[in-house]
């Protein structure tokens, strides 16, 4: 889909207010409001948009820990891809993991309560996963920057 200054502008307000009312959206954008509803069905129906949601945080629900951890699987056959990945979306504490080139096969990042709840996801879902070979974890002194939004540009229309 080919974004136009006019789409640039809803994204770009929905980043920051993602509960933004349609009429304020059409009023902050220059359209009228059936023409920035049929905009967002759009963006949506492409994919553009994929949801709306509540940012939570992690230390106020309790989880004052984040995990890095790079894992290397037994090999790189697509089963063994598939089956690792169908098993890490089940666990629960994982908030994001990537597939990745170089040294380790993926990288995930884990919300923890404590070094004894890492313990325990380490031991109960980690290590148990299908082909795991090795596990390396680090921990987040300090998180500089989490972005949501990306920067986006007129000229990508």
């Amino acid at each position: 889909m080919s974004l136009d200054r006019i789409d640039i502008a809803i994204l770009e307000t929905l980043q920051k207010d993602g509960r933004i009312p349609n009429a304020a959206l059409a009023e902050r954008v220059g359209l009228s409001q059936s023409a920035c509803s049929r905009r967002l069905d759009n963006l949506e129906k492409s994919g553009t948009i994929r949801g709306y949601h509540a940012r939570l945080s992690n230390a106020a629900l309790g989880h004052q820990m984040t995990a890095i951890v790079h894992i290397s699987l037994s090999g790189q056959f697509e089963k063994t891809l598939s089956d690792f990945e169908a098993a890490i979306k089940r666990c629960p504490n994982v908030l994001s993991c990537h597939l990745m080139s170089g040294e380790y096969d993926y990288i995930l990042r884990i919300a923890a309560k404590d070094l004894v709840d890492y313990e325990r996801i380490h031991k109960e879902w980690l290590s148990a996963m299908p082909h795991v070979t090795k596990i390396n974890s680090s921990f987040a002194l300090r998180e500089i920057v989490d972005r949501t939004a990306v920067g986006l540009k007129p000229e990508m229309a």
